[in-house]
């Protein structure tokens, strides 16, 4: 996890990138990583880190951080699209993501027809909860990253001040 994690975000922080610029990084790069659509999170997290000028290694690492949780949301978020526009409940399971992606892949065209409007409502249940949960990443983030940040530099200057200058032999 230090090594991972919390070092090249520690280190992204020393090359002038700000405890903030790096909470709103994190809170994009999440909220983006939940993307109800299998296969496109990377191609978002790109996009969006060139248009706003966030670091992508670290947007990129949430992405494959946020992984985990991903299918679970998937479904809530296509539980919460059918709820927020009235459809009848229907059963979405790793067997139906499965069926939907091959699918995908077989024929775009037949996928769009079965399960566009689906995707579409997930994508809205997506879109409403995605702002509520970028405020919250970015709000636990800030202090932690602040945190690093203050411990780093504490850290290197410990490193310094007890590290004897070394000089060139004559």
């Amino acid at each position: 996890w230090q090594r991972h994690v919390i070092d090249p975000i520690a280190a992204q922080l020393t090359q002038g990138i700000t405890p903030e610029k790096i909470a709103l990084t994190m809170a994009v790069g999440s909220a983006l990583a939940l993307f109800p659509i299998f296969g496109t999170t990377t191609l978002l997290c790109l996009l969006a880190g060139i248009v706003l000028k966030l670091n992508q290694a670290i947007i990129q690492l949430v992405n494959v951080m946020c992984a985990t949780i991903h299918f679970p949301l998937i479904v809530c978020l296509f539980r919460l699209g059918h709820l927020m526009f009235g459809v009848p409940y229907t059963h979405i399971g790793l067997g139906m993501i499965h069926h939907m992606l091959d699918t995908f892949w077989e024929d775009p065209t037949k996928f769009f027809e079965r399960f566009g409007v689906d995707a579409l409502h997930a994508i809205a249940a997506w879109a409403v909860l995605t702002p509520f949960w970028m405020i919250i990443i970015y709000m636990l983030a800030l202090p932690v990253v602040r945190e690093v940040l203050r411990r780093r530099v504490v850290m290197i200057s410990q490193t310094t001040a007890t590290t004897p200058p070394v000089h060139p032999v004559p």
